[in-house]
Order: C-alpha cells, then sequence, then structure tokens
C-alpha cells in the first residue's frame, strides 16, 4: 500500500462515522418534546450525510489498496464516540449535544486525515477530505446553534 498512514486514518473516520451514525439513529427513535416533528425529519438528513460521508470514505480506502473495516466489532475497537443504551429520560438538547460532541469528533479525525494524506502526497484523499469537513463544520455549527451555542464555545 503507498498511504499506509491515511489508511489509518480513513479507517479511524469510517469507525467514527458508523458509530455516530448509530448514535444520531438512537436519538432519532428515542426523542420527545416540543421540537420533535422538526428535529426528528432533521435528523434524517444528518444521518443520510453521514452515511454518505461513510461509503465515499470506505470505497476511497478500497481505491488506495486498503480494507475499511466493516463489523460493529471493529468499529466499536476503534471509535472514539462513547457508546450509550438507549433512553427516553434525556432532553433534545442533552441529545443534541451527544450528537454535536460526535460531529466534533468526526471534525478532528478529517483534519488529521487531511494532514496525513497531505503528508504521503494522496492528493484525491486529501480533496475528499477537506469537502467532508468543510460539510462537517457547517454541520457543528447548525448543531451549536440549535443548542444556543457558537461554534468552537467550549473548546
Amino acid at each position: 500500500m503507498a498511504y499506509p498512514k491515511t489508511e489509518q486514518a480513513l479507517n479511524q473516520i469510517v469507525a467514527d462515522l458508523t458509530q455516530a451514525h448509530m448514535v444520531v439513529h438512537q436519538h432519532h427513535w428515542y426523542m420527545l418534546g416540543h421540537r420533535f416533528i422538526k428535529l426528528h425529519f432533521y435528523l434524517d438528513k444528518v444521518m443520510a450525510e453521514l452515511a454518505d460521508q461513510q461509503d465515499t470514505v470506505a470505497e476511497r480506502l478500497i481505491e488506495i489498496n486498503g480494507s475499511p473495516i466493516s463489523t460493529y466489532e471493529e468499529v466499536l475497537d476503534a471509535t472514539k464516540i462513547p457508546d450509550q443504551k438507549g433512553s427516553w429520560d434525556l432532553s433534545m438538547d442533552e441529545r443534541f449535544q451527544i450528537i454535536l460532541d460526535a460531529y466534533k469528533t468526526i471534525r478532528d479525525d478529517y483534519e488529521e486525515g487531511i494532514k496525513v494524506s497531505a503528508a504521503e502526497g494522496d492528493d484525491s484523499t486529501n480533496d475528499m477530505l477537506i469537502e467532508f469537513h468543510t460539510a462537517v463544520e457547517k454541520r457543528i455549527w447548525l448543531l451549536a446553534a440549535e443548542l444556543g451555542q457558537r461554534p468552537g464555545a467550549g473548546e
């Protein structure tokens, strides 16, 4: 393989995108409250975005002769996003803070992948990661604004 550090970075991204999708899906199912109708459908869009990025990153791994992680066991071993059992007891804001934190992890993953792929000269991966990083930054802004926070507040 010509890009071993890029492969590692991409697999970390696949793990965290997969876990983030599960976290969002869990909150999509368990949410209750006065903003339910608006936010339930919003999370459909968030899940679609995560799934699209996951698939594209995994396929890029294959294109560079890598092997994407593809089991729940591998995901749980690799992810940096916490796993927790579903609960009806969280507020909408608590749920969105958990999702926002997952997106910040993904942002950090993309930043690492951008550095590594640039250092290894993998321009195509680098371009893809920059595009997704930009989309994740926008999603962080939207989620933070829903919580009454400015992006980057408290970091």
